[in-house]
């Protein structure tokens, strides 16, 4: 069973649990998928296959290749992408997504109500704010939930940062709350990574939480005071295979794709 035919299990055996549910669609979000097209892409425009059920359109849409490929029997036009650009995609458009459709056990109809709440929930970027921590503290009382959550997000931020503290914080202003930092972020990635920790917060049921976000150089010296009471996460190092004698970003013709964005956090 692949991880979105196990997120799909336990979400259809305990259907009022809205953890199970969250987790699900976390999954669909964060995968590859593979669309069914009617014809080869033309540039970036596609055109998906659709039936229709009740007067609902659905495109189809399979986890694993091969599962497409057994569904179509023969060689059929694909594209794959992100789960969650091809809600981006399919959003507001009525539109709903035939899972795996009869050859996996996550097989399913997500309507298109569902694609447009997904959609919405992905779109809960974080809120850029400015405070100063006055004290740093142990984390208490953060939920299991939230703790996998930011264990599953940041193993797939693999290269991005080396590491991250998470730690009870108190502001000038006598807020008070937890922050997670992040230690050697590469630059350009602070958008991504304080997006994946609000979608860990999001995806882990907690309903009007805040989690705040910042990022330090490895010299800063509040590093120090965060490794004695705070919970520290190592973040994946990222291998990148490279032709003998040629360095990452030293041939012109590919120069490294960096994009400058801000993270932030919220008020608790």
């Amino acid at each position: 069973m692949t991880e979105l035919d196990q997120a799909h299990a336990a979400m259809e055996a305990a259907p009022e649990d809205e953890l199970a549910r969250l987790r699900f669609h976390e999954r669909l979000a964060d995968g590859e998928l593979f669309l069914l097209l009617d014809e080869e892409p033309v540039g970036d425009r596609v055109n998906p296959s659709t039936f229709e059920v009740e007067g609902q359109v659905f495109v189809l849409v399979f986890d694993r290749e091969e599962r497409l490929s057994a569904f179509v029997g023969t060689v059929a036009p694909v594209v794959s992408l992100s789960g969650r650009s091809l809600v981006a995609m399919l959003a507001r458009q009525g539109i709903g997504m035939a899972l795996n459709p009869e050859v996996a056990p996550s097989s399913m109809l997500i309507g298109a109500e569902a694609v447009d709440w997904l959609a919405d929930v992905l779109a809960q970027g974080p809120v850029e704010a400015a405070a100063r921590p006055v004290e740093l503290t142990a984390p208490k009382g953060v939920p299991d939930a939230l703790l996998t959550g930011l264990d599953r997000k940041l193993a797939g931020a693999a290269g991005l940062a080396q590491a991250a503290w998470l730690a009870g914080v108190t502001y000038a202003d006598g807020r008070r709350g937890h922050m997670i930092a992040f230690v050697g972020a590469v630059p350009g990635a602070e958008q991504a990574m304080a997006t994946a920790v609000a979608e860990a917060l999001i995806f882990s049921g907690i309903e009007a939480g805040a989690l705040d976000v910042t990022f330090l150089v490895a010299e800063d010296p509040v590093i120090g005071q965060l490794s004695r009471v705070g919970l520290r996460f190592d973040l994946p190092v990222l291998v990148v295979p490279q032709m003998p004698g040629q360095a990452p970003g030293t041939d012109p013709a590919k120069p490294p794709r960096l994009r400058r964005v801000f993270g932030g956090g919220s008020e608790d």
